[in-house]
């Protein structure tokens, strides 16, 4: 959040905090919560900020799941206040030392909240397959029946960007029948043929436009490469999307090895035969118009599996908390939306789309009521 976008949420904060105080001690969690979230700054915000918290030891382990042990870290209070979460990251190489991932379960573990965040492989890899939601199901089953972490032998689960989706895919399996209190789904998807249909076209379900995010559509090319290059062509391309993907994160912390990284992308480039050396060159431009038509022919099919779509799986019987930005580009909030309208037959739902934020990060300045919107999703949330 920028300076600018800071002061007008302080100055909202004299209100909400007003109202925190009249409604409980809940929304004031919800409250706190939101300010460490949003990196706050200020005595008097910080105050609110750090309310009912307390330190956490951080330890590295391995947790078994049927696709092999998949490294995990555990952020565990020294004195616990609520339910143990099972929090999994987006698509990023980083993985579990992703620092928006680590900041996140930071935040909910000194607010008293023990926090696992498994690391599945394919994840490293911007791979979507159907593996994720097995190994989201098995970090949960193996962290519900540990009484240390979950004395009532229930966990929540806290998915973002894609990983949001396959969250409630793997809450609505029948070995987690029972022991899923919550599931939060932050910039997930319904849909996921729908979803990479949007990327490459930028048509959303409704028939409006909204300009799709490059990541997203790059995402899709490093999933289908075996489809539009000869064999021989798929790693050298995939290196060479990995690496732009790896650039652009790293826009966001150093901007100067961001730009090394890119340029190593443009070498790997030079070095590809046809098509792969087209295909990475619409990707170091950014250019999704020429990617898109391309990719469109071969979404449905790679994405086929139920287990990849919440929308196509057997829904959770515990409650889903559906959080979205109203801008997002990647994963339109549209899909929350939807997904909300499919689960509703079968179990409580609660969906936020606001402008506080972008694809999967508060990082946004909002009105009083928006900020209080997003103070009561997360209360209701963090209570259950």
């Amino acid at each position: 959040m920028n300076r600018a976008g800071r002061r007008a949420l302080a100055a909202s904060l004299v209100a909400l905090l007003a109202l925190a105080l009249w409604a409980g001690p809940d929304r004031l969690r919800g409250l706190s919560f939101v300010l460490r979230a949003a990196g706050m700054k200020g005595e008097a915000v910080e105050a609110v900020a750090h309310w009912g918290t307390g330190p956490f030891d951080v330890s590295d382990l391995r947790v078994p799941t049927r696709h092999g042990e998949v490294r995990a870290r555990l952020y565990r209070p020294r004195e616990a206040r609520g339910r143990t979460v099972v929090l999994t990251s987006g698509v990023h190489a980083d993985g579990i030392d992703e620092p928006r991932l680590v900041k996140l379960a930071g935040d909910l573990a000194v607010g008293g909240y023990t926090v696992l965040t498994p690391e599945p492989p394919d994840l490293l890899r911007y791979e979507i397959t159907p593996r994720l939601a097995d190994v989201i199901e098995d970090a949960a089953a193996w962290a519900a029946s540990r009484p240390e972490l979950a004395p009532d032998g229930k966990v929540d689960l806290f998915g973002i960007s894609f990983s949001g989706g396959l969250s409630v895919v793997a809450s609505g399996r029948p070995a987690l029948k029972g022991k899923v209190a919550a599931t939060l789904s932050f910039g997930g998807h319904g849909d996921l043929p729908r979803v990479l249909s949007f990327l490459c076209t930028g048509v959303l379900p409704d028939g409006s436009h909204l300009a799709p995010h490059d990541y997203g559509v790059v995402v899709i090319l490093l999933n289908v490469a075996d489809r539009l290059v000869p064999p021989e062509q798929v790693e050298p391309l995939r290196t060479g999307i990995r690496t732009f993907l790896r650039a652009s994160h790293l826009t966001l912390t150093d901007g100067k090895l961001a730009e090394q990284t890119f340029e190593k992308a443009r070498t790997l480039q030079a070095e590809m035969a046809e098509p792969a050396a087209t295909l990475m060159k619409y990707v170091n431009t950014r250019d999704v118009a020429a990617l898109g038509p391309l990719l469109l022919p071969h979404v449905k099919a790679f994405a086929a599996d139920p287990s990849l779509s919440p929308e196509r799986s057997p829904p959770p019987s515990s409650p889903v908390y559906l959080l979205h930005g109203e801008g997002d580009t990647v994963i339109p909030a549209m899909e929350s939306a939807l997904l909300a309208k499919a689960l509703r037959p079968h179990t409580e739902v609660h969906q936020l789309a606001t402008p506080l934020i972008s694809h999967a990060e508060v990082d946004r300045q909002a009105s009083v009521g928006d900020v209080w919107r997003l103070v009561g999703f997360w209360a209701g949330l963090l209570d259950e």
